[in-house]
């Protein structure tokens, strides 16, 4: 049995076709990993949206870290010209429940298992709160980065969103169509904080030890 692999792009260009022919303009959650990644997608996406930035991120196990990264969004969506305004929306700063989600997968490697949960963890945050408000959709940023794989974050969307009587989730692949260089190209016009880590202290001390290993072999 062959399996068709699913071109996100194409699903979020039908929907946007759909969108087009409405009059009124629907409310998007958009979970926000970071004001870098949202730059291009809050470009892209606020001409079909009316967009609230979901800044939730218990991931981010460092408070000062954590507080550098929220005031980079607020900044970003305050400097940014988009078509419809865009409001922001901060939820519980919470590391210990990121740090508990991730006991006993520590050591596991970037990419892997831990990394899955934690994305669950913030979808489903993101479901919850878009289902409250009762958003028309609700998707993430995350599917921007070139080392996330958009087919895994897809799938927990859509899994968060079953729950959900009057969201759905907003299938993406946002580094598409030079969606991350565009995101590069923004956040130097805008010279925003461009973290090199996840922001668990995982990533960081992984990120670390790739230093410490090229310095080596110098």
């Amino acid at each position: 049995m062959i399996i068709m692999k699913r071109n996100y792009q194409k699903e979020l260009d039908k929907t946007l076709d759909e969108i087009r022919g409405d009059n009124a303009l629907p409310g998007l959650l958009l979970h926000s990993c970071c004001a870098p990644c949202s730059s291009y997608v809050l470009e892209y996406l606020t001409d079909y949206f009316s967009v609230t930035v979901f800044y939730y991120n218990p991931n981010i196990t460092d408070g000062e870290e954590y507080r550098r990264r929220a005031a980079e969004q607020k900044r970003l969506i305050e400097s940014l010209p988009v078509s419809h305004p865009v409001s922001f929306l901060e939820g519980r700063y919470e590391p210990e429940r990121f740090l508990q989600m991730a006991r006993g997968l520590e050591a596991v490697p970037e990419g892997g298992e831990r990394c899955r949960r934690c994305f669950a963890l913030r979808l489903s945050e993101t479901a919850k709160t878009a289902e409250a408000g009762e958003f028309d959709y609700f998707t993430t940023t995350l599917t921007i980065s070139p080392l996330k794989n958009a087919a895994i974050l897809n799938e927990i969307g859509e899994q968060a969103a079953q729950g959900c009587r009057h969201t759905a989730f907003l299938n993406s692949d946002f580094k598409k169509r030079n969606g991350y260089k565009r995101s590069v190209e923004l956040s130097q016009i805008y010279g925003l904080y461009r973290q090199d880590y996840c922001g668990c202290i995982y990533s960081r001390q992984e990120r670390e030890r790739q230093r410490k290993k090229f310095v080596q072999h110098q």
